[in-house]
């Protein structure tokens, strides 16, 4: 009998169990999630009778599993929903948004759909990670103080550094009359003995910067006049090349000329020092090397410019020599040929603007006249170009800090401004402004921190730009054979 009726049903049911004991469970109506919660629960006389309360008057029913309904499982507390991205250009809406309903069910996208949008959230791949709580903007811990959305990063985070402040006026300022305007000239020099030196006319004046005494060097008579003014490293001794072609070598402690030499045709512009070599550049387009050892007024020339000699500096280590003209060429020279090294010819003005960096061997930056307004940066064992920055305005100088990897630069038209910058990325850290005229000389403290600047308006201006030298912590040495240790400076 009872064969028969499962034969009638089609259902294979096992011994004891009829198809009144099989039923199919549905939601009522009013769950939230009546379209996804499905049970079946088979139970048998006996499962019931044994589970169901003396009390009871209904059967109970039990159900094999359970499943949830996403609608109900707060997915949004533990950080499971992903936040919508603007969708890409040419993708198919419509068809992420039918897969995502037949993927994850219809009612999860109704659900966790962002208010006035239809398309469904997909879950995050991190299952198990909670959501980050922001906080609010008086709490030390404010994503926006931490750089981060939500949630702290696995590494501490470092905050960026606050830029250097430096001081936007000049802190003195110094009269200079008859301070000449003419951008082939240099007449600014500072040395290491922090005696700054002027050529002002026929004059040549000293000041004393630890007193701010004056004293009055030379005057070259009514038929000449001072054209550049370079002291030496050791700050003992300072050229001075006049209109008329000379160099003369004077005491600058005794105020006493040592040497006059020739060999120009016409006004020295430029000088410069080694350890033991003065050079000297002209509107004669030449280059002579003095040697103060021998007799002779130059012990070599230097021929490769096509116009006046502006710009003249030796590398740190006394092997080159760099050289800029007004025919808008950068040179390089060694100590051994007669002919430059290098030709680079990039510049499309005036190059007086050279400096060597004391922080990386063979790195020249040098900078162009008014039709260039650009700093370029050469490897001077290759020559190759390493970078290069327009400006906006004349470069008229450039000098390189040695207590940080800065340069600062001075400009002429059309902004007479003076610029410093981070090296290598060239970042500004500072422009000042302060005189009328084109700031065409510069020089650097002793000590690295203060710069002077002089311009046609007839004043030097004194700025503290960079900071000081960073000294490492001396190491004691305790060892047997520092005790009783003299120290002689």
């Amino acid at each position: 009998m009872e064969s028969s009726q499962r034969r009638k049903s089609g259902l294979n049911l096992p011994a004891g169990m009829n198809e009144t004991s099989l039923r199919l469970e549905t939601s009522s109506p009013s769950s939230p999630c009546s379209s996804s919660f499905r049970s079946i629960s088979i139970s048998s006389p006996r499962m019931i009778s044994s589970l169901s309360s003396p009390s009871s008057s209904k059967s109970t029913i039990c159900s094999d599993r359970f499943i949830p309904c996403r609608s109900s499982s707060r997915l949004h507390t533990f950080g499971l929903m992903e936040k919508e991205s603007p969708a890409k250009e040419g993708g198919n809406e419509a068809y992420c948004r039918i897969l995502k309903s037949e993927l994850f069910g219809s009612d999860f996208g109704s659900c966790f759909s962002p208010a006035g949008q239809g398309s469904p959230m997909s879950p995050n791949k991190n299952m198990l990670r909670f959501k980050t709580e922001h906080s609010g903007p008086n709490s030390p811990y404010s994503p926006s103080i931490l750089g981060h959305d939500s949630g702290f990063s696995s590494e501490a985070s470092t905050p960026p550094k606050p830029p250097r402040k430096v001081p936007k006026t000049p802190h003195k300022v110094l009269d200079a009359p008859s301070l000449q305007d003419d951008f082939y000239l240099n007449l600014v020099d500072w040395s290491s003995q922090n005696v700054l030196t002027v050529g002002l006319g026929t004059c040549v004046y000293l000041w004393t910067a630890s007193n701010s005494k004056v004293t009055k060097l030379c005057d070259l008579g009514p038929n000449d006049s001072v054209c550049a003014v370079q002291w030496t490293r050791e700050g003992s001794y300072i050229s001075i090349g006049t209109n008329l072609g000379q160099v003369q070598v004077w005491d600058g402690t005794q105020c006493k000329k040592v040497r006059t030499m020739g060999g120009h045709q016409t006004r020295t512009g430029v000088l410069a020092w080694n350890s033991r070599i003065l050079s000297s550049g002209s509107r004669d387009r030449n280059i002579l090397q003095h040697d103060l050892r021998v007799s002779s007024d130059y012990v070599s020339k230097l021929v490769g410019h096509k116009s006046e000699v502006c710009g003249l500096k030796w590398s740190h280590d006394d092997r080159e020599l760099a050289s800029g003209g007004n025919d808008n060429q950068l040179l390089v020279w060694n100590q051994h040929s007669q002919q430059p090294i290098l030709k680079l010819t990039e510049h499309t003005a005036a190059v007086k603007a050279i400096a060597w960096s004391p922080h990386q061997s063979n790195l020249l930056a040098s900078g162009g006249g008014t039709a260039d307004r650009c700093i370029r940066f050469w490897n001077t064992t290759n020559g190759h170009q390493l970078n290069n920055i327009d400006t906006g305005s004349q470069v008229c100088n450039l000098s390189w800090s040695k207590n940080v990897n800065e340069i600062v630069s001075t400009h002429g038209y059309s902004q007479n401004q003076i610029m410093v910058w981070k090296y290598p990325s060239m970042a500004k850290v500072a422009t000042l402004t302060g005189h009328s005229f084109r700031v065409l000389y510069l020089a650097m403290s002793p000590d690295g921190q203060t710069i002077v600047t002089g311009a046609g308006d007839e004043t030097l201006r004194f700025w503290n730009v960079f900071p000081s030298v960073k000294t490492p912590t001396p190491v004691k040495d305790t060892g047997l054979w520092s005790l009783g240790r003299t120290y002689i400076r």
